[in-house]
């Protein structure tokens, strides 16, 4: 497929893609009128390198980590480095520190809501006395 079907079916623009070739994170054949030609495989490497740049990983890490992961197109994986896996291993534990205080944030927001959408029912001029803390 051309670099236009690509971008259409995985989502991610030409640009991106072609900068994906420049760091070694995808690969086209040739025709030879000199256009990119990607096989089936190319849809599901896309978007397995958008789900890692969304986890945080930078183009570096990807392209060490892509080879350790098997395509559709069933090319075989080939073994990770002790190194990149406890570079990853470390890659997750700060992705699991953010989910952690997203939650928490989260819960603040949610509390912040919940007074405020009680403090809304009360009648128009009158001010909502604010929880003690003692019964």
């Amino acid at each position: 497929m051309r670099i236009g079907e690509l971008a259409r079916r995985s989502g991610v623009s030409e640009r991106s893609l072609r900068y994906y070739e420049t760091q070694e994170l995808l690969r086209a054949e040739r025709t030879p009128g000199g256009h990119r030609d990607y096989g089936e495989w190319a849809v599901d490497r896309v978007v397995r390198i958008q789900t890692l740049y969304a986890a945080g990983l930078n183009s570096r890490k990807i392209a060490q980590l892509l080879p350790c992961m098997r395509d559709t197109d069933g090319r075989p994986s080939e073994v990770a480095t002790p190194q990149l896996v406890d570079e990853l291993t470390a890659e997750r534990d700060r992705i699991n520190r953010l989910i952690a205080d997203l939650v928490r944030s989260r819960d603040v927001l949610d509390e912040v809501i919940d007074t405020a959408s009680h403090g809304a029912d009360a009648p128009a001029g009158r001010a909502v006395a604010a929880p003690t803390g003692s019964a």
